[in-house]
């Protein structure tokens, strides 16, 4: 990344205060600006830097390319139940046809429908896309032989991050690789 890369590609990759990322999935990143405002504030310690300054009447800067927070933040006990990260726990898989799909070509499935008195939980949605959940309709799964592949269930923080950490972003800076997999069992 040279001194001409635009702004906008240089986000900051945040870390909390023991060195981990905030999140995987979506990545703990900050825009230049917030980053800078942190660095003023003297609640970050810059990691690493990109080639890319700033400047101001008064100042010239690197833009940072890592943080840390000087204040560790303790992580959620209990993941959200959200679309994205029924999405996530799913790999983005379709439960039915097992196909994998963008986040924007999928949609979610009751397996219990709701018109059967079916509810909205972690143990009764999975990841489905448009043509299996709309085959499988408001039956059940044994009135259309349609099952999913992984029984649903309520995940937790760390299998959520594990899963993120198979879907990098289109982004990763050279930078980051030292803070985003230095937990990750090493193979041969």
């Amino acid at each position: 990344m040279d001194i001409s890369t635009p702004l906008e590609k240089c986000p900051a990759l945040i870390l909390n205060a023991d060195y981990r990322p905030l999140s995987y999935y979506p990545l703990s990143l900050w825009s230049w600006q917030d980053a800078l405002r942190a660095i003023f504030r003297e609640t970050v310690v810059v990691v690493s830097e990109y080639e890319r300054i700033v400047r101001s009447p008064t100042h010239e800067i690197k833009l940072p390319s890592v943080l840390a927070l000087k204040e560790y933040i303790p992580a959620a006990q209990q993941p959200a139940f959200t679309r994205f990260n029924v999405f996530l726990r799913d790999r983005w898989q379709c439960q039915y046809c097992s196909d994998i799909f963008r986040t924007q070509d999928l949609t979610f499935d009751h397996i219990v429908p709701r018109s059967r008195g079916g509810r909205t939980s972690w143990t009764n949605i999975v990841a489905a896309c448009q043509e299996c959940n709309i085959m499988k309709g408001d039956r059940l799964p044994r009135e259309c032989g349609m099952y999913p592949l992984n029984d649903p269930h309520k995940p937790s923080i760390y299998e959520l991050q594990d899963n993120g950490r198979r879907f990098p972003p289109n982004f990763l800076h050279e930078s980051w690789g030292d803070f985003l997999y230095w937990d990750t069992e090493l193979t041969d």
